[in-house]
Order: C-alpha cells, then sequence, then structure tokens
C-alpha cells in the first residue's frame, strides 16, 4: 500500500511539474532599469520571449512579453490568436482602452490583408502592445506576466507599457521575428 501512495505522489508531482509554466521573469532583471532616450526601433524575438528597444542603434531596454494564445506560426487572419510576424511601425498610441494603455501597431499590411483574403478570411487587426486588462485583480499580474493570454497583441506590465508609452518615438518600427 505505501508504494502505492508513493507512486501516485510521484506521478502527480511529475505531471505537475511537466505542465507548469516556468517563471519568464525569475532571471529578468530589467523591469527596473531606466529610460532616458527615446524608442527609436522595436525588435521582438516571439520564441524568446523577448522584445528589445534600440535608440540610434544601441540597446535601451529588454522587455519579457507575453503574446497571443496561439504563439507560434504568422497571423493569418481575424480569430486565429497569433502574433503577427514581419515589418510594422507603431502607428498610434492610446491611454483609453480596456487593456491599461496601449501602442497600436499597424497590422495588417498590404501582404497580410491579401493573404486573408485569398483564404476567405479577414486579417484582423486592433494588434497593440499593452498592459494588464483594466479589470483584472491583482492576483492574476503574475501569470499575466508568466502566459501567453492575449488574442494576438503583445502584453508587458502596467508599468511597462507606460513607460514604452513615453519614449517610444512616432512611427517607430517594430520587427517582430518567430
Amino acid at each position: 500500500m505505501h508504494r502505492l501512495y508513493l507512486f501516485l505522489f510521484v506521478l502527480l508531482f511529475s505531471t505537475l511539474h511537466l505542465t507548469a509554466q516556468p517563471d519568464r521573469r525569475a532571471n529578468y532583471f530589467e523591469t527596473y532599469v531606466e529610460v532616458n532616450k527615446p524608442i527609436d526601433s522595436i525588435v521582438v524575438h516571439k520564441h524568446k520571449r523577448e522584445m528589445i528597444t534600440f535608440h540610434q542603434g544601441e540597446k535601451v531596454k529588454m522587455y519579457m512579453i507575453s503574446l497571443g494564445m496561439e504563439p507560434k506560426g504568422k497571423k493569418e487572419f481575424e480569430g486565429d490568436m497569433r502574433t503577427p510576424e514581419g515589418l510594422y511601425t507603431i502607428k498610434s498610441r492610446d491611454t483609453i482602452s480596456s487593456y491599461h494603455t496601449n501602442l497600436a501597431i499597424s497590422y495588417p499590411s498590404i501582404s497580410d490583408s491579401m493573404r486573408a483574403v485569398s483564404k476567405g478570411k479577414k486579417p484582423g487587426g486592433d494588434i497593440k502592445i499593452h498592459g494588464f486588462p483594466n479589470n483584472h485583480r491583482k492576483i492574476q499580474e503574475a501569470e499575466f506576466l508568466n502566459t501567453d493570454w492575449t488574442a494576438g497583441c503583445i502584453a508587458v506590465s502596467d508599468y511597462e507599457v507606460d513607460e514604452l508609452y513615453r519614449w517610444v518615438i512616432e512611427n517607430c518600427p517594430i520587427l517582430i521575428l518567430p
């Protein structure tokens, strides 16, 4: 009987260990790096969940990000829950939003639209860099920071999106890589 309990405990522990998401921010120490230069370009590495900001080719700061709930692959159409890939710009910014503050990304491009239409679908849009949902509970923040939970946007903390809102220049290019 003792072996059965031991076996069940090991099975349960290994199952929980395999399904648990790693803490993406465990070794991330740039949260409190002060930004003091305009951000004139952004590169996103989706597979690393990193967004690196630059000023005149020099790194300003790296941000840990969350993506759409289907993080692998290029956004193909509205509702696919994927984050786009390609070269875009930050086309606008807004403080009136369901997700704290946000920076709008110029998705879809003409080629994005044509690809979606060729499949009989709409390309979607409204892709942004944003913070937490306005109606979230503080206890949810760790989960938001460690999982892919958006409908295709790029998410950071409220503090971080406020910082980006302040420092990202108008029409800033953003390259989103797989």
